[in-house]
């Protein structure tokens, strides 16, 4: 494999999205504080980016040309096999990469070590290159991470590196019929979370963490964290606070999608019913009336160069 060129993928930082609303940084500055917030954890927080980000350009120009991609370019962005991937971000950043890349090797960066998490980080500025050089020379590993996948009756079709959200895109109930292992049930909720084994420690987390600490109210609480077990080719699927009534009910709530078992969703939403995935809310599938949703594990795999 011959690399054309690296692409640096990475995300604006909270200061120039406060920029791009305010007009300028002192307009910025002048909202943040006046509301209370410390506007130099923005300016900190950028800071600590942009020198991070132009560290790993210096070394990785003396190996490789290169050129950034910011993430609103990604759904449009045509990557292909001789493009070396860098994502320098936070760990969402890699989730809302991998499903566009076709499965090209991802090394990802984390710039900021006392502020992200980094659990799909495994690189640091000073050790980046190491990856670079390896993935170039084909001698590297790479963590196969498995997608989910949300196919729609009209044909079309959403990829997730963590999670798919199914529900309504404003503060409303979501209705919707659901079936599972040939059991099915019309719903009203908050909507539906389906989580990969990669996702676990995201999104779907959080709800084990509600789950558990209301524990607290009707038995002992365990003060360790709780994550799904998951495995590689299994999902979770969990229905946000489902409202039992006269017309919907509440039996199926939680359960684990394999290839043999998947779910399937039919919206009654008669509009703002949507399908997204990894956060992204701008890119989304309208999920209204009528449209059937068959949510399983795609073909498709990430690879995070470890």
């Amino acid at each position: 494999m011959s690399y054309e060129y690296a692409i640096l993928v990475k995300n604006k930082t909270r200061l120039e999205v406060l920029i791009e609303r305010f007009n300028t940084k002192a307009q910025a500055e002048f909202y943040i504080e006046r509301s209370g917030g410390n506007f130099k954890e923005y300016e900190i927080e950028h800071d600590r980016f942009q020198e991070s980000l132009s560290f790993i350009q210096r070394k990785l120009s003396k190996v490789i040309k290169n050129k950034i991609v910011d993430r609103s370019f990604l759904p449009s962005f045509l990557f292909n096999e001789t493009h070396l991937l860098i994502v320098v971000g936070q760990d969402g950043l890699v989730a809302n990469t991998a499903k566009y890349v076709n499965g090209i090797p991802m090394i990802a960066v984390n710039p900021d070590t006392d502020r992200y998490d980094g659990l799909l980080l495994p690189f640091q500025p000073n050790n980046f290159i190491n990856a670079v050089e390896k993935v170039i020379k084909n001698d590297f590993k790479a963590r196969e991470v498995r997608m989910a996948e949300a196919n729609l009756s009209d044909g079309q079709r959403l990829l997730a590196f963590n999670d798919l959200f199914i529900g309504a895109s404003s503060h409303v109930s979501a209705r919707y019929k659901i079936t599972y292992r040939d059991v099915t049930e019309n719903h009203s909720s908050s909507g539906i979370i389906v989580s990969t084994q990669a996702g676990s420690t995201g999104w779907l987390s959080s709800i084990f963490n509600m789950t558990f600490g209301m524990q607290q109210f009707i038995q002992k609480s365990d003060s360790k964290k709780k994550i799904a077990k998951l495995k590689e080719h299994q999902l979770m699927f969990v229905i946000r606070e489902p409202f039992e009534s006269k017309k919907t009910q509440a039996g199926l709530t939680a359960g684990i999608v394999t290839e043999q078992n998947k779910l399937i969703i039919e919206s009654f939403m008669p509009t703002n019913g949507v399908i997204f995935s990894d956060g992204v809310e701008t890119d989304f599938l309208s999920f209204n009336s009528g449209a059937i949703a068959t949510i399983g594990v795609a073909k498709e795999t990430a690879r995070l160069v470890v």
